[in-house]
């Protein structure tokens, strides 16, 4: 490969998916690294005060500052808007520097979103209490139903967002149905694709405008740093996207970038191995437990949407026990199971999202939005499924079940 070919489109628009995460945006130095250069600058140097006159106005090529351009930066945004199928990608500091920029860019006061009551913790603190703050008015339906965004449509409406898979209880959200209502309204629509990543599910291919991910979570994948992006057209990243987090400075670090790059390489390999290990976790669960939420389970009420719009479900369900005190049983008996509210890891977590990642939330939205006191949720690592099982297994049984 030559020292530009990673960035030339022309090339990597024909390559595989696994190809592009392992090349995509990779843009060599004069020394000919194989890895990728991690560039820890903040600055840079001009050769005469008129190139930086030049590169000020736009009218010469070249890097300013790392709050806006990095090369470590720019190669991780050009690979993840390859494997996402964007035109343009622009990466933050964490998911939800990603999530809250997605939205304020192209919001204003007298604006209205719609947005899907199964959300994570943060995600409904934005559309419930941050947005209202600016004169955004916010109308939360149940994203499992297209009509539902139809119903709310008012003529100031002017993003759709949503998840699908939905934290934590894993409702599934019909991509092409929605986008189709919102397409023909000219309203935006804005996907947290977090959980299944562009590997498992590419939202743009059912007509979404924006994906929005937390990069920390899958694409890095090991638990080691946070980043966030967000995908779309050159236009939208550029004069609606670009101008936001210029002069609010989200920025990712060259460092992280350089990581997730690393993990991007791997990310296919990964998230179809925990898939497989989730699926036999869940079938385990099922009978052994009052109810289980996998999308790829035949008895999840979404499974056959699921099936249609994902390639796998990816490592990350949710299943219920019966109540707070029973969950945090379980949760105490586990050996190799960590307790941890991260989701995305190579090792196995599990979480009580009442009271870790929705605590922020009301008791009513709790319930408004599925989450129980005795819902559990399990992200299965890399470890032999056997093990987790097992472990499980154990854990269940001190917890009465």
């Amino acid at each position: 490969m030559k020292r530009k070919t990673g960035q030339d489109r022309s090339i990597t628009q024909n390559w595989r998916p696994a190809t592009r995460a392992i090349r995509g945006g990779t843009a060599r130095s004069e020394y000919g690294e194989t890895s990728e250069a991690l560039f820890l600058t903040s600055g840079y140097c001009y050769d005469k005060a008129g190139d930086a006159a030049a590169r000020f106005a736009g009218e010469q090529e070249g890097m300013t500052y790392s709050r806006l351009q990095n090369p470590t930066v720019q190669m991780l945004e050009e690979r993840i808007a390859l494997i996402e199928g964007a035109e343009a990608c622009r990466t933050m500091a964490t998911g939800m520097a990603a999530m809250t920029a997605a939205l304020l860019c192209q919001l204003q006061t007298g604006d209205h979103l719609v947005g899907g009551r199964a959300a994570f913790g943060s995600c409904r603190w934005l559309t419930d209490t941050l947005l209202p703050k600016f004169g955004i008015a916010t109308t939360i339906v149940d994203a499992r139903d297209p009509q539902a965004f139809l119903d709310a449509v008012r003529p100031e409406t002017k993003v759709f967002f949503f998840e699908t898979p939905a934290n934590p209880t894993m409702d599934i959200a019909d991509l092409k149905a929605i986008c189709d209502i919102a397409r023909e309204r000219g309203i935006t629509t804005v996907v947290d694709n977090a959980f299944a990543t562009p590997a498992l599910q590419r939202p743009m291919e059912f007509g979404a405008d924006v994906t929005a991910y937390s990069a920390t979570k899958m694409m890095d994948g090991q638990g080691r740093v946070l980043a966030g992006a967000v995908c779309g057209t050159e236009d939208f990243i550029t004069n609606t996207l670009l101008p936001f987090t210029r002069n609010t400075g989200p920025t990712l670090s060259p460092f992280n970038a350089w990581v997730v790059l690393k993990g991007l390489e791997t990310l296919d390999l990964r998230i179809h191995r925990q898939s497989e290990n989730a699926m036999k976790v869940g079938e385990f669960l099922e009978g052994r437990v009052p109810r289980v939420l996998h999308p790829f389970l035949p008895s999840h009420p979404q499974h056959e949407l699921a099936m249609r719009q994902m390639d796998a479900c990816g490592p990350i369900f949710a299943f219920e026990v019966e109540g707070r005190e029973q969950a945090h049983a379980l949760l105490d008996a586990l050996e190799l199971v960590d307790i941890s509210n991260n989701i995305g890891d190579s090792r196995s977590l599990m979480t009580h999202p009442a009271s870790t990642t929705h605590a922020s939330v009301s008791p009513d939205k709790q319930i408004e939005m599925g989450v129980t006191e005795g819902l559990l949720r399990i992200n299965v690592g890399l470890e032999d499924a056997q093990d987790v099982i097992d472990d499980l297994d154990q854990a269940l049984r001190q917890a009465g079940l």
